[in-house]
């Protein structure tokens, strides 16, 4: 076992600021307002599941198709990036089609909100960079977090209030954009040393 405390805290860190439960709270309360209900439980579950088995499948599925680890690291750098220029400029570069009724509050929830493309792609950049057993915790602390926070959002929001969420966005925005900066230099120097 190789746990490191600087490496969870890290990967941590980087999946908290790419789910961005918090600035999700207002998306979160229209769901629930939507819906009569969120499973908090079940969403939470739902996203831990596909967070960590792609973590140890995602990596077979670009091997199967040719593409190294540090290929997508580059490419989730990227991603990463661009994630973040949203959440510091408050502009939108990607939106999800909406495509038919809310069936249930799991799903939208679970996939694509927290478990969505980037996260799935900074799962495989962070396991370029760290030991897989210290990604599992912070995959499992960020699922505590995201459970707490579905299960409080309504409070959080009049605690926080607009203005707060922004604030806290545009933050996480910021460590975002330096970690996407260090993920593709520490990639882009193995991809062209090899």
């Amino acid at each position: 076992m190789n746990f490191n405390f600087k490496e969870i805290f890290t990967a941590f860190m980087v999946l908290f600021a790419v789910i961005d439960i918090v600035g999700n709270i207002p998306i979160i309360i229209d769901l629930r307002k939507k819906v009569g209900h969120i499973q908090s439980e079940k969403a939470t579950l739902v996203a831990g599941l596909i967070m960590t088995l792609f973590l140890f499948v995602g990596k077979s599925i670009l091997n199967l198709i040719g593409i190294d680890v540090n290929s997508f690291a580059v490419a989730g750098a990227f991603i990463l990036f661009f994630i973040a220029l949203e959440m510091i400029l408050g502009i939108t570069l990607y939106k999800d089609d909406e495509g038919g009724s809310i069936a249930a509050s799991v799903f939208p929830l679970a996939f694509p909100l927290i478990a969505g493309p980037g996260t799935l792609t900074t799962l495989l950049s962070l396991r370029a960079e760290f030991y897989i057993e210290n990604i599992i915790v912070a995959v499992l602390a960020n699922m505590l977090v995201i459970y707490i926070v579905l299960k409080t959002s309504a409070r959080i929001e009049r605690i926080i209030g607009p203005n707060g969420i922004k604030i806290v966005r545009k933050v996480f925005g910021v460590i975002l954009l330096a970690i996407a900066v260090k993920l593709f230099t520490a990639n882009i120097q193995q991809l062209l040393s090899s």
